[in-house]
């Protein structure tokens, strides 16, 4: 019997733990990467553990997300990342350079090795067969510092593709087929292994789409294969050394097989407002649009803007449509412009933004009220866009371009003849906005801005907590819900008690006062509770709000640790019925509140509708991590422990 190919990255980077489904596992962590909405965090994070320079092979800070500076404070973030990162050893990607998802893979992923990130789309980098995953900004300080990243045992379920995409199918469409089967919480515990001779007919920018979208599915990561496609994308950037090749062993055993022909596929479109409401286009084809959007780090790829550009070539945009591109990379910009599709995009009315996350996270380009807004994102939660009452469809950029011309929802197969269009044999490469760290980090002085400030610590886990529910919501509240991404809030994202001022606002725009008022609280939710971004602002808010448990159906895998990592109670309904009985204003009690939470399951909650039973699925790092109010807290106490031992 053979391990699969993420159990063989598993098992050579494997620190603690046993490889059996669901136990937690720490892994050595080769690479490392931050962006500069989450980036602020982690560095305060990181200097606050009293690292003075990072362990890993690879880490590189980048800014790519609070790119408007309509005030000081997001420059005022990127001096704070330039200086901190040039002190302590890490890489900067200044601004401009790209989308940190895109730069990385064409730059500085290398095949086999281990990546997290603190952004949920990490897995990006598995198109290039490395264990990739996202993570909140206080884990990737502590894998930077040397320390291991625990997660779950995943299952590994295998994705089995055959055949070939046929014209005017992408790899957008692939990714759209697995949501539409499995659903946003279809991964959640699991990594999605690539397998099949379909596979060999993906190059790695469009392994790159699928890997990226993985994240909507909640999956740990995507990994794909190292092969020849591999080998072939790396020489082209100048990295053939970096080659290896990675397939699952023969008789490897997954946890369930998905068989997708590539050649039945046909374009897709994710309607408002999950990734998973999937359906062909030509079931909604003549829907009237107003907003095409081009780019991102899953759809921003020199192939993506290519095919969008040729498609638009001598076409001129629909009166009723603007069209905005957003490249993924500064190679992806200098190449379309260097060929001449930029000018083609350009003449046909397309507006060129700079090479980053733009509105795929709010910033900038909002929709107008009650727009319809194609986008070749990978988030068409509700208000994500900017505006409200817009309403995303997630679609390829054939199906976008299509769109843009004839100023309704299109299937671009109408257009006929196929593009056919590959990867070029060699890439534009200049690493020119790549900043190396000092080698003396003694002289180098760190800026701090004034909107930077501290982060909130929790407290010691008191004997008894007595708090009332402070909000109730449903099944599948993102971190957008929880904290939101727009481009009035990002510049404050190293300021958390103004952000907590807007926690929960979109479900209940009383939430903080009466958080504040009651002295903090309880949330009980649905299911799949913090699906979405990696953003540790949606636990570090609540956190400063005094929200000291949180008690749902079920919760996505990155939140989760984030509350845990800030000292709030994450438990799960043993019986998912008694979310029912719950309302605003009852009061919880956790009675022998330590006793209970080391006994590392069963936690029995007193209310006003009786016993409610809960369960906490915690390793021992877990409860000590809880019992000292967070894993900062935790960190300072063993290191306390060590000088006086």
């Amino acid at each position: 019997m053979g391990l699969t190919l993420t159990e063989q990255i598993i098992r050579d980077h494997l620190m603690s733990g046993e490889m059996v489904a669901g136990a937690e596992i720490g892994l050595r962590i080769d690479q490392t990467l931050t962006q500069d909405s989450t980036g602020t965090m982690a560095y305060l994070q990181l200097e606050a553990m009293g690292i003075d320079r990072v362990k890993t092979e690879r880490s590189v800070a980048y800014i790519d997300h609070n790119m408007l500076q309509a005030g000081f404070e997001n420059a005022d973030d990127h001096k704070y990342i330039q200086t901190v990162t040039h002190k302590h050893g890490i890489y900067f990607s200044r601004p401009g350079n790209g989308v940190c998802h895109q730069v990385h893979l064409e730059r500085f992923g290398i095949p086999g090795k281990t990546l997290i990130g603190s952004d949920s789309h990490t897995p990006t980098a598995g198109a290039l067969a490395m264990l990739a995953m996202g993570a909140g900004g206080l884990d990737v300080a502590v894998a930077m510092g040397g320390g291991a990243y625990c997660v779950p045992m995943p299952e590994v379920v295998n994705i089995r593709l055959t055949g070939a995409l046929s014209p005017y199918v992408s790899a957008k469409d692939v990714i759209l087929e697995v949501l539409r089967r499995l659903g946003v919480k279809g991964g959640v515990g699991r990594v999605m292994e690539y397998t099949g001779d379909g596979v060999g007919n993906l190059s790695v920018s469009e392994r790159a789409t699928i890997a990226n979208m993985g994240a909507e599915l909640g999956a740990t990561t995507s990994m794909f294969p190292s092969d020849e496609n591999t080998r072939t994308f790396l020489e082209a950037q100048g990295r053939g050394e970096d080659y290896q090749a990675l397939a699952p062993e023969p008789g490897a055993v997954y946890a369930k097989t998905v068989e997708i022909d590539l050649r039945s596929l046909v374009p897709l479109a994710a309607a408002p407002h999950s990734p998973d409401n999937v359906a062909p286009v030509s079931e909604s084809a003549g829907l009237q649009i107003d907003q095409v959007a081009i780019g991102s780090c899953t759809n921003g790829s020199y192939l993506d803007l290519l095919r969008a550009a040729r498609i638009l070539k001598g076409k001129v945009v629909a009166p009723n449509v603007s069209l905005v591109l957003s490249p993924g990379s500064k190679q992806v910009l200098t190449m379309l412009a260097q060929n001449g599709a930029l000018a083609d995009l350009v003449a046909a009315g397309a507006r060129i933004l700079e090479a980053g996350c733009g509105p795929c996270i709010g910033m900038g380009q909002a929709p107008g009220t009650d727009a319809v807004s194609l986008r070749t994102f990978n988030r068409n939660f509700q208000g994500r866009s900017g505006t409200a009452s817009a309403k995303v469809y997630l679609v390829s950029p054939e199906t976008a371009a299509a769109s843009a011309i004839a100023g309704v929802l299109t299937d671009p197969r109408v257009l006929g003849e196929s593009l056919d269009l590959t990867e070029p044999e060699v890439f534009a490469v200049s690493d020119n906005m790549v900043i190396p760290p000092s080698d003396r980090p003694e002289t180098v002085t760190v800026v701090r801005g004034p909107n930077i400030k501290p982060f909130p610590l929790g407290e010691p886990l008191e004997e008894e907590i007595s708090k009332q529910v402070l909000i109730k919501v449903e099944d599948n509240i993102t971190t957008d819900h929880i904290m939101p991404s727009n481009a009035a809030l990002l510049p404050y994202r190293s300021n958390v008690p103004y952000l907590a001022e807007y926690c929960l606002v979109p479900c209940d725009p009383d939430f903080p006062r009466r958080a504040k008022e009651i002295g903090g609280g309880v949330i009980v939710a649905g299911e799949n509770y913090g699906q979405g971004s990696s953003r540790e602002h949606a636990a570090l808010a609540p956190l400063y709000l005094g929200v000291r448990m949180v008690v749902a159906k079920s919760f996505a895998r990155i939140h989760r640790a984030n509350l845990m990592n800030a000292g709030i109670l994450p438990l799960t309904f043993a019986d998912p019925a008694d979310y029912d009985k719950l309302a605003v204003s009852d009061t919880i009690t956790l009675e022998n509140a330590p006793a209970q939470i080391k006994s590392g399951g069963n936690v029995v909650l007193d209310s006003p509708h009786g016993q409610i039973k809960t369960k906490l699925d915690v390793s021992q790092r877990d409860i000590e991590m809880l019992l000292a109010g967070g894993k900062i807290n935790r960190i300072k106490t063993n290191l306390e422990g060590t000088k006086h031992g």
